[in-house]
């Protein structure tokens, strides 16, 4: 049986919020706008969950920015990747997980271009046997066909496969939904309880491997 270890990657397998953070820092001097417009950005994206037509919308009216929300967002999409950084034990983690045998798949919710581009720029979509991205297949977690998507798109089972992730409702349940062992990354957030826990991704390679 090919046994599949599934990742989601914002907050997970990278830092997503300190890139965005960065991000903000460098669009908000390139923008030249008051400096009180990083925490502005901070506490309005919601940890990326909130729709980015609607943030950019929310900028425009703040700030007064020329562009429409619609370029800044495609903007955002191109500039926020290049902030994003991996930690050399990740990759290390991953590599360890396919020299035992286990097929590494990334599930991630999000739009192509972005996702995409962070995958190549940390050099994680090459580390992997294969990337989910919901717009491209049409579905999002917390629903279980991505995840039996990814499971053919690598040619493993969900049985006995594993879902790690920072979100419970996306990565937890949406795991335990589709049959698979979960560990939950970061901070606890109520939801359903992960099989574990651990602050940092690096400590799921082992328990995986364990």
């Amino acid at each position: 049986m090919t046994r599949l270890a599934a990742f989601d990657l914002d907050n997970t397998l990278i830092d997503r919020d300190g890139a965005f953070k960065a991000w903000a820092e460098w669009w908000v001097e390139r923008q030249r706008l008051s400096a009180e417009a990083v925490g502005w950005l901070l506490a309005n994206d919601l940890g990326g969950y909130r729709p980015r037509e609607e943030l950019f919308a929310g900028v425009k009216a703040e700030y007064g920015v020329s562009k429409s929300a619609v370029e800044l967002v495609e903007d955002y999409d191109r500039e926020h990747p290049l902030f994003t950084s991996v930690e050399s034990a990740v990759l290390e983690g991953i590599a360890s997980l396919r020299a035992a045998g286990w097929k590494v798949v990334v599930i991630t919710n999000g739009g192509v271009v972005q996702q995409q581009l962070k995958l190549d720029h940390t050099g994680i979509g090459s580390a992997v046997d294969g990337v989910c991205i919901s717009e491209a297949v049409g579905v999002r977690k917390p629903d279980r066909r991505i995840f039996e998507v990814a499971a053919e798109t690598v040619g493993a089972q969900l049985d006995g496969g594993w879902m790690v992730g920072d979100h419970p409702e996306y990565d937890i349940a949406g795991g335990i939904n589709a049959g698979l062992r979960t560990i939950q990354v970061g901070d606890q957030r109520g939801g359903p309880k992960a099989d574990h826990h651990v602050n940092s991704v690096a400590a799921a390679f082992g328990l995986i491997l364990s």
